[in-house]
This record gives structure tokens, sequence and C-alpha cells, in this order.
């Protein structure tokens, strides 16, 4: 699995992520610089979220006029634990940023949220139209293998979002996702190195049944 960590500015922490492999998730509402990371865009809608604010328009316009051509992919615009509104949200915002030719071929991700079911996005997944899985722990962890699924039916990829122990990184491998991003080792460089093994277990597991073949 690719991973991703929240963008910090700490030395020591960015040279850790770089020797491992890691990439960066940055926030429209944070500090736009990539470190010379290869990194996705995220839309700031959880850090609305936690100040108890509207989703931040001009934010997220500022990021991907800045950012968003070479990001891995962005994710569209949502509503944390909004539900079917939340979807209602983020098409709305999906026509307009494909209207975009500086996003011409470029990645987006759909967010989906308690209350939402394959039924409801399986038409806008495609090879350019993944899948981003927020809303809350249980239900993340309940659901995030069907998202999968219809990701890669689809020809798109899935991500998790808010990953922050080798536990959920191996339910993770475990229900076919491509991607995560977590915070933790952002904040501890020492918080590194077991969740990095646990997203490398798959790739160990996958050498040791070819070399007993």
């Amino acid at each position: 699995m690719i991973a991703y960590a929240s963008r910090t500015g700490t030395r020591r922490n960015l040279d850790a992520l770089r020797s491992a492999g890691w990439r960066l998730m940055l926030s429209a509402r944070g500090v736009l610089r990539t470190e010379g990371f290869r990194y996705a865009l995220d839309n700031g809608a959880w850090t609305s979220f936690q100040r108890g604010e509207r989703f931040h328009e001009a934010a997220f316009e500022k990021a991907v006029a800045l950012v968003g051509q070479d990001a891995d992919w962005i994710v569209v615009p949502d509503i944390v634990m909004g539900g079917i509104a939340s979807l209602r949200f983020s098409r709305a915002w999906l026509e307009r940023l494909r209207r975009r030719q500086t996003l011409s071929g470029k990645t987006l991700l759909i967010p989906v949220q308690n209350g939402m079911n394959p039924g409801h996005i399986r038409d806008l997944i495609g090879p350019r139209t993944g899948i981003f899985v927020g809303g809350d722990t249980v239900w993340k962890l309940a659901t995030m293998a069907r998202w999968a699924r219809l990701a890669h039916h689809r020809g798109a990829i899935c991500h998790v979002g808010r990953v922050n122990s080798a536990r959920r990184i191996r339910l993770c491998a475990a229900a076919g996702i491509d991607s995560f991003d977590g915070s933790g080792v952002s904040r501890f460089a020492s918080a590194l190195p077991p969740l990095d093994l646990a997203r490398r277990q798959g790739d160990i597991e996958g050498w040791l049944a070819e070399r007993t073949v």
C-alpha cells in the first residue's frame, strides 16, 4: 500500500518519511509546501469540521490552483459525517472540477460517509474518479472492503483516511485498500517503524509465498 503522512515541517520527521518512501498529504487548510515529496491534496473539510466551521471554499480553491495540478489525486469537497447531503455536495464539486482544463486527466476521489452505500456512487466511479473512505471509525472499518471492491471493479483506486495504528493498516491491507493516510508519523518519528512495517507486511508475505512454491 502507498502511505501518506500529514504534512509536517519537522526536518527529522521529513527525513524519516522520505527514507521509508512515504508521501505527504497536504490539506487545503494547512501549509501548502510539498517539501520535495510526492503528495496528494485533501480538501480541508476535516479541519473545518474540527473547528465547527463551514467548508472553506476559498482555501480549497487556492490549494487547487497552487498545488492541485501535480498532486497524485485531489479529494473532492465533502461534508464530514454528512451522509447523502455530503454526496450531493461532492457531486456538484466534481462537475465543477472536471470542467477545468488545468485538472484535465487528474484523479479525483469522492469521499464516502456514514449512510452511504456503493449504489449511491457506482455511476460516478471510474479510472479517474476513485473513493476516499471517511466516516467514523466503526463504519469505516466495517465498510472499507466493499468500497475497495467497487473501486477496483470500476478501475479506480480506494484510499482510507485517518489510519494511525498498525492494526488499522493491516485491516486496510486485508480489505484491498490502495493507500491510506495518517498524522501520527508526522508528529513522532518514533511511530514510523512499526507502522511502516505493517504496511509492508503484505509484500513480505507475498515474497515468502513465492519462495515456498
